[in-house]
C-alpha cells in the first residue's frame, strides 16, 4: 500500500514541480503600457506582493509572496520606484526588486518648498521621464488621482531615489503617498486637547510652522503661539502666508502695503488659519504642529540669529522688537 502510495505521490511532486517553474519563468504580458509602483523603506515582502498586483501585473499576489519568501530572497528586496513594460514573469520581478535601482537617480524635495520648487526640481532631475511637464497643477492632482486638491503641501520632503525610465508622476506619487502616511501617524498621536479639527487643518499649520523657521528647537514654541492665537480668536499675523499669497509678485522684500493688501492667504487681514497649506512640512513640522509646547506666548520675534524671542504680551513683545530689530 506504502509503495503505490508513492508510485501516485511521485508523478503528483513532478507535476507540481513542472507547474510552479512554468509559473515562474513563464512570461506574463502585462494588460496596460506601463507598470509602475514604489516601494517605500521598511514596506514588507507580502506589501510588496500586493503592491506588484495593485500595479497592474497579472499576477496573483498570494503565490508571488510566497515565491517570495521560498526564494530565501524576500529580505533583500530594496526600497526603490518600479516599472515594467511588455512581459514580465515573477521570476523576473523578484529579481529586479532584489537587484534594486542600478541605474537610479535621485532628487531631493526640501522642507519648506512650494509646489513650484517641487516641479521645478523634478524637472532638472537626471534621467526622469517628465511626464507631468505640460500639466497643470489641477491636471497634476487629477493624474494622482486627487481631483480638486490643492498641491501645495501634499508630498512629503524626503530624497527619492528612482530607476532609469522612471517618470515624474511615478516620484509626485511616491512623496504624496509618504505624506498620507506621516501626517496619519502624527494625526494618530496628537495632543488631544488641541484646538486642531481635521488633518488638513493640522497639515496647514505645519507648513506655517515649516516656514517661520528652520530650528527644530522653536517649532514648537511657533506652534504654541498660533494655537494660543487660535484659541482667542487672534488673527495669525504671519509674515509667510502673505508672502505665498503673493505669489510670482513677492521681490524678496515685505511691505506694510503688502500686510494690509487682502489676500486669502493674507492672515493679518483674515482670521484663522488660510485655505491650503503653503509649503511642504516636514516629520519635526508636523509634531510640533500637533504637540505645541506649554506656553502662553501670543508673539514672537527673531533674533538675528536664526532663534525666535517669545513674548506673552505686547509690552514684553514691543520690548523684544526694539531690542532685536530695531536696533539701539
Amino acid at each position: 500500500m506504502r509503495f503505490f502510495f508513492f508510485r501516485l505521490l511521485i508523478p503528483l511532486l513532478l507535476v507540481l514541480g513542472a507547474a510552479s517553474a512554468w509559473w515562474l519563468w513563464f512570461p506574463i504580458t502585462l494588460p496596460q503600457a506601463v507598470a509602475e509602483f514604489s516601494i517605500e523603506p521598511g514596506t514588507s515582502p507580502k506589501e510588496v506582493a500586493a503592491l506588484v498586483a495593485k500595479a497592474g501585473v497579472p499576477v496573483n499576489a498570494t503565490l508571488l509572496y510566497l515565491w517570495f519568501r521560498l526564494s530565501g530572497q524576500s529580505r533583500q528586496i530594496r526600497a526603490g520606484s518600479y516599472e515594467w513594460s511588455g512581459q514580465v514573469s515573477p521570476r523576473q520581478i523578484l529579481q529586479k526588486l532584489v537587484r534594486g535601482d542600478e541605474s537610479s537617480g535621485s532628487v531631493t524635495l526640501v522642507e519648506g518648498w512650494n509646489i513650484r520648487q517641487v516641479r521645478e526640481a523634478l524637472r532638472k532631475a537626471d534621467r526622469l521621464k517628465p511626464d507631468t511637464a505640460q500639466l497643470s497643477d489641477a491636471q497634476l492632482m487629477q493624474a494622482l488621482e486627487r481631483p480638486g486638491l490643492h498641491p501645495e503641501g501634499r508630498f512629503f520632503p524626503d530624497t527619492y531615489t528612482y530607476s532609469k525610465g522612471s517618470t515624474d508622476l511615478a516620484v509626485l506619487r511616491r512623496a504624496m503617498r509618504a505624506m498620507d502616511r506621516h501626517l496619519d501617524a502624527a494625526w494618530a498621536q496628537r495632543n488631544t486637547k488641541i484646538p486642531l479639527k481635521t488633518q488638513e487643518q493640522a497639515l496647514i499649520l505645519a507648513s506655517i510652522v515649516e516656514k517661520e523657521t528652520g530650528l527644530l528647537s522653536d517649532q514648537g514654541q511657533i506652534s504654541a503661539v498660533f494655537h494660543n492665537r487660535l484659541v482667542l480668536g487672534m488673527r495669525l499675523q504671519t509674515d509667510p502666508t502673505v508672502i505665498y499669497g503673493m505669489g510670482t509678485r513677492f521681490d524678496g522684500n515685505i511691505r506694510r502695503s503688502d500686510l494690509t493688501t487682502d489676500t486669502p492667504y493674507n492672515t493679518y487681514t483674515r482670521e484663522g488659519l488660510p485655505p491650503t497649506p503653503i509649503s511642504m512640512p516636514g516629520r519635526a513640522a508636523l509634531h510640533a504642529a500637533l504637540h505645541p509646547a506649554a506656553s502662553k506666548a501670543l508673539f514672537f520675534v527673531a533674533r538675528g540669529d536664526g532663534s525666535s524671542e517669545f513674548s506673552a504680551t505686547l509690552e514684553e513683545h514691543n520690548r523684544a522688537v526694539n531690542k532685536y530689530q530695531r536696533g539701539p
